[in-house]
């Protein structure tokens, strides 16, 4: 499935009982997930890593134990900002439990920023005494190296209050999910950024175990954040009146495969040569791309020899659902 890239998942308001969830941690204790499941829960965050060097040891049976009882999972990592730069605590995360996999239960990992919890073992402020600018800087470098190494963005989980303090309010990280947190009956203000809110912590001791969460959408739709389509862009750019190429860039989490390219020259001119996979005759091209996987991209290019030395030409290319004309005169 080719789709022009940026995945978008629509929301419509829930209230706290919407598609409703859990959040557990070490401090949760053995879970029985079944009950979870018998209960209404849909969906489970279970907290993997924080710092650079804290692994939750019930890990591996709380995970495991809620995709076994049919629940969409996510992992998550509890920063510690004055540690580490944000790329290394990403890495540890993905090393420990925050990969992402397209099993059809996995959700995107998501980057715990709060208030520090610590104040009197470490001496820092709410902040860990970074500024707001080196706040920004180290969310993006733990999104950013997360985002390198999944192919999906993170979700940020936060509170209004704390972003507004710790991060100057940025705007800069609205293309990842929010997980709200206000305990309550409403979420209440977002913080700068957001439009919406995709998961919604309402309170932190829920009825079923562990904290209470809700999504803001249908489950169809929490289905597909945890197993978007591809995303794939396609570009192209008339070199020459005798030379286009089109570049597929593979943005999405999945390898996408047998991806069909159709063109067709226009002007007054023939194709004479297309690259590998292609065939081609008179005006018309047609190549078929076994296989792009994520994170790489793969060029075309399209020979043609004009009838005429002047005057406009070009070739108009299909991908999916994606038509690009390219021109030259």
């Amino acid at each position: 499935m080719i789709t022009v890239a940026g995945l978008m998942i629509p929301a419509t308001a829930h209230a706290a009982d919407g598609v409703t969830g859990v959040d557990v941690s070490n401090w949760t204790g053995d879970i029985d997930w079944a009950k979870v499941r018998d209960s209404g829960g849909k969906f489970a965050f279970v907290q993997a890593t924080e710092g650079v060097d804290y692994r939750n040891p019930r890990f591996d049976a709380q995970y495991g134990g809620a995709a076994a009882a049919g629940l969409f999972r996510s992992a998550y990592h509890f920063a510690q900002p004055h540690e580490t730069d944000g790329a290394a605590q990403a890495d540890h995360f993905v090393d420990n439990g925050g990969a992402w996999t397209s099993d059809g239960q996995t959700l995107p990992g998501v980057l715990d920023v709060e208030d520090n919890p610590y104040k009197d073992k470490n001496g820092k402020n709410t902040c860990y005494d970074l500024s707001p600018e080196d706040m920004v800087t180290w969310i993006r470098d733990f999104t950013t190296r997360y985002y390198q190494r999944t192919k999906r963005r993170a979700i940020i989980y936060t509170t209004t209050s704390w972003w507004k303090t710790c991060t100057g309010d940025s705007t800069k990280f609205g293309k990842n999910p929010l997980w709200l947190a206000r305990w309550g009956t409403e979420p209440g203000e977002l913080p700068s950024g957001w439009k919406k809110h995709t998961f919604w912590q309402s309170a932190d001791k829920g009825p079923i175990v562990g904290g209470q969460d809700s999504f803001n959408g249908t489950e169809s739709q929490l289905k597909s954040l945890a197993n978007p389509p591809a995303e794939v862009t396609v570009t192209g750019a008339a070199k020459s009146r005798k030379l286009y190429t089109i570049t597929l860039k593979n943005t999405g989490p999945h390898p996408v495969t047998d991806v069909k390219l159709a063109g067709r020259t226009f002007g007054g001119q023939k194709v004479v040569k297309a690259g590998p996979g292609c065939s081609f005759s008179g005006t018309a091209v047609r190549c078929v791309i076994p296989k792009v996987n994520p994170g790489h991209s793969l060029r075309i290019t399209i020979a043609t020899r004009p009838s005429k030395t002047r005057g406009t030409v070009g070739v108009k290319v299909t991908v999916g659902s994606v038509k690009l004309s390219l021109t030259a005169r």
